[in-house]
Formats: structure tokens, sequence, C-alpha cells
């Protein structure tokens, strides 16, 4: 019986090893590599309010796969309503079927029709009601439980930016926010005053949107409590993007993309139309080191729409750390600084 040669062995396993970094390296990246700082941008990808299973399903599955054939998102953005009317163990059940066919890494949150509604005991009825806040709390860890998510708020980091996802868990408010959530909040941003933060939330800011229907900028269509955010986003001019659901508003409407979405002269709210009635569109945000980029793609007609292209630039991150904006430039070095209230006397 011959013995196998050391030397030969070795060179075997070599070569074998070096075969296996060579396939690795062609299907994409070696394990625990990250392929992020092959591209000058990181692309995120806006689903407005999905509605599942809804109407006209395939339609939504068509979404899905055309974002799954575009190589450069990083992730998906689901804003809110997640399930169709009630939050119901089924309707959940049809969302988690439908996303299982995402490439992609997925982040959602939880919309007013995610929780907030009693389900109907009538088969077919669309009728809504407030639930409990038992019913409510036991629809948001079903909601936790179907994405696998610890807690219904939460941030990630992306290529420089602070990404805060917050959903609706207000007992009354449509779009509004707990004051554990706000508590939270306040505490996230106030780690992060440096890093630029875009915020999702299912609701817009109040006055991003012109009056174009009978409840735009009423209470239950707003981000609520008004006054606490607006105090939050003042003390906190790192944050300027804003990313909602909720309206259902179209490329169509004219306030879709125009001033009238820049809130208090600091936060961009960008609208996202719903995915349950009619064309389908989605915003694309590309975050750029010194600028986010948001373009607009009609999934009926598989275009990209220029005349909703929009840049919007980050705030200046020494500035964010005066309070209230409140900060000057000096115009010899064009340094920013903070100026205290003494000092305006």
């Amino acid at each position: 019986m011959n013995r196998p040669n050391r030397r030969t062995s070795l060179q075997a396993f070599i070569v074998a090893a070096l075969a296996l970094v060579v396939c690795l390296c062609a299907c994409g990246k070696l394990p625990h590599e990250t392929t992020e700082t092959s591209r000058a941008y990181h692309h995120l990808v806006i689903l407005g309010d999905p509605h599942l299973p809804g109407r006209d399903l395939e339609n939504k599955k068509h979404v899905l796969e055309k974002i799954n054939s575009w190589d450069d998102v990083e992730m998906v953005i689901a804003v809110g309503d997640i399930c169709e009317y009630f939050g119901t163990d089924a309707e959940y059940a049809a969302a988690k079927e439908f996303f299982s066919i995402l490439h992609k890494p997925l982040y959602p949150i939880a919309g007013n029709h995610d929780y907030i509604y009693e389900s109907s005991v009538e088969p077919n009825s669309k009728r809504l009601s407030m639930g409990s806040q038992a019913t409510q709390q036991a629809k948001l860890g079903q909601f936790r439980k179907t994405f696998g998510l610890t807690h219904h708020f939460y941030s990630r980091n992306v290529g420089g930016y602070l990404l805060v996802f917050l959903s609706t868990d207000h007992l009354n408010y449509l779009s509004g926010m707990s004051e554990q959530e706000i508590a939270w909040l306040r505490s996230e941003l106030g780690e992060n005053l440096k890093t630029p933060t875009i915020i999702i939330f299912h609701g817009p800011l109040k006055g991003t949107l012109r009056d174009y229907k009978r409840f735009v900028n009423t209470p239950n269509y707003i981000a609520q409590p008004t006054e606490t955010i607006h105090e939050i986003l003042m003390n906190n001019p790192q944050v300027f993007l804003w990313v909602s659901g909720h309206t259902h508003t179209p490329p169509l409407e004219e306030s879709y993309a125009s001033p009238v979405n820049v809130y208090a002269g600091q936060v961009t709210n960008i609208h996202n139309k719903d995915m349950n009635s009619g064309t389908i569109w989605t915003n694309s945000l590309y975050l750029y080191p010194d600028r986010v980029v948001v373009k607009t793609f009609n999934h009926q007609e598989e275009i990209w729409l220029p005349a909703f292209d929009r840049t919007i630039t980050l705030p200046n991150p020494e500035a964010a750390l005066c309070s209230h904006s409140r900060y000057s430039i000096n115009p010899v070095s064009s340094q920013f600084f903070c100026v205290s209230a003494s000092s305006t006397k």
C-alpha cells in the first residue's frame, strides 16, 4: 500500500483553497465581507403602504421582482400599513409570504392598519373601529414576530448616516408615537448629534403637503404629537430628511415634490404613494457622503421619472451641535460656531 506524499497533499490543499477563494470572489463577496465600499453611494428603496394582501397582488409582486433585479440595492424600507385593514394573523401571514420573494434586506415599520383597529368579526367587513390597548399591543407584538424584530422602533447606521425607524404605536392617533417611543427617540438623537439623520415614520410632518384632500394635514394624518416632534426636530438639526407614507400621495399631485415639503426650513419630507391602487411608484434614496439624491420609478411603465429628481444636501455637522440651530459663521475662516443666549443680549 502506497503512502500519500506529504508534499503532494499540501500542494493539493493549497490549490483547493485558492480555488475556493476565487470561487467566493466570483460569487460576489467573501464571508463577513461587505461590498458597501465598492460604490460611492448606498441605495435604499422605499415602499409606500403595501396593504397586504390587498388589490392586484401580482402587480405588487412584480415590484419586488424589479427591485430584486437592481444589483445595487442595500435596503428596502416599507413605511407602514403592511396589512390591508386590521392587522389580523391572516394578513400578517400574507405579508410574510409576500416579502419572502424579496432578495434584499427588509426594514419595515408599523402603520395604523397594522395594529390600531379591532379585527372585524363579520366576514368581508371593512368597518374600522379602535381596538383596546391590549389588542393593539398584541398586534404590535405580531408585527415584531412576523419581521423578526426585538422592538418596533430601531435605528441603523449606513454610510455615515443614522436611519431612525419609528412605528405608529399611539393608543388613539392614527399616526402617533407613544411616550416610550418619544423618549427613545430623544435619547437616540442625543447620542448622535454629529450624524446626519433620516427618520422613517408612517405619517408626514405637518404642512409638508398642500391641502389637496380634505384629510391632508388634519390631526390623524400627520405625525403626532406635533408640538413634541417640532421641539425635538428644532433641537436636533442633524435631522434633515423625513420619509413617510399614510397619505397615499402620488407623483401626479403637485405638492408631491415641491418646496412645501420642507418643514421649518430644516427637514425635507419625502412622500410615498401606496401600493394598493393603480400605478405603483417607488422612491429610491441614494446616500452619498455629502448629499442624498431622490429618484422616482414608475413600475407600470418601468421608467425613471427625472422630473421628480431631488438632491438634498447634508446639514453642517458642527452647526448641528448648536441648540435650536443657533449658530453663526466666521467670515474669515468660514468656521461655524455656536451662539449662546447670553452673547446675543
